[in-house]
């Protein structure tokens, strides 16, 4: 049977009335999309999310439109599957976020002065009744991010140092601790990873109090490394190198060709 046509007189949904709609339609036609519950698309959220954000990182606008489609036809899916469960509709998510937006900006709205982000995440927290303070930072979040949101929150409490200085010494203590471990004649793998964990954790602090966001910090470096690694190989075919037979000292050499180069390049 054909499918009905749509009202021309009517005027054209709203954009995620749109997607919302196109999920109901593959509910209804399509086995795969039909069995689908809330659990079993956690996964594809989680691959959409993070192939947004690499999109982002590249500056890949094209990459990016796609990805965003992806990402909204997830949320799209969660929202539609709420709604036949009678948890909640779109309406419901959208006056709950206005809702929290509104109190977040109470400069913005003439609902009072500005008030710092994480303080009014804290008297939200303090409104749902006694809870412990890490509670809500997500467990699935990637370690870089969680370590900073920990950090972010026990500071709310002053459990924190004043500046970069205080992080920066926490820093060189856990980083003597590791070189210690190592030289150890009785070191355990366990405890290894243990002092490794630390040292991460306190550079993600370092990090945080500098002024920049750990995450995005190692992104750069990864992408810093990469593009740096792969003109290294252009380099070693031009001259006849073969990575897996020189020895370090040789690609040495021609590591220290590219970051010359590169500072060539700026004006460095």
């Amino acid at each position: 049977m054909a499918d009905e046509q749509p009202d021309a007189t009517q005027q054209p949904p709203a954009v995620l009335d749109r997607a919302l709609e196109l999920v109901r339609f593959l509910r209804a036609r399509c086995e795969w999309d039909a069995a689908q519950t809330p659990h079993t698309l956690v996964p594809y959220l989680l691959e959409e999310a993070h192939e947004t954000a690499e999109a982002i990182t590249r500056d890949n606008d094209a990459d990016l439109r796609g990805e965003l489609g992806d990402l909204l036809l997830n949320i799209a899916f969660q929202i539609v599957l709420a709604e036949e469960r009678g948890a909640f509709t779109a309406d419901h998510v959208v006056a709950t976020l206005e809702a929290k937006m509104r109190r977040r900006h109470p400069h913005i709205y003439g609902d009072g002065e500005r008030v710092a982000w994480e303080t009014l995440k804290a008297q939200e927290r303090a409104g749902e009744g006694p809870r412990p303070l890490l509670h809500g930072i997500a467990a699935g979040l990637e370690p870089l991010s969680r370590a900073q949101r920990i950090q972010d929150r026990v500071a709310t409490v002053g459990f924190d140092w004043s500046d970069w200085r205080g992080a920066f010494e926490k820093v060189a203590e856990e980083l003597e601790e590791v070189r210690e471990l190592l030289h150890a004649a009785d070191c355990r793998d366990d405890d290894l990873e243990e002092e490794l964990g630390d040292l991460l954790f306190a550079v993600v602090n370092l990090t945080r109090l500098s002024g920049a966001h750990a995450m995005r910090a190692l992104q750069r470096a990864n992408r810093k490394f990469a593009g740096r690694f792969e003109a290294l190989e252009r380099l070693a075919a031009e001259r006849g190198v073969v990575l897996g037979e020189a020895s370090l000292a040789e690609l040495d050499v021609l590591w220290d060709t590219i970051k010359a180069a590169e500072r060539t390049a700026l004006g460095k």
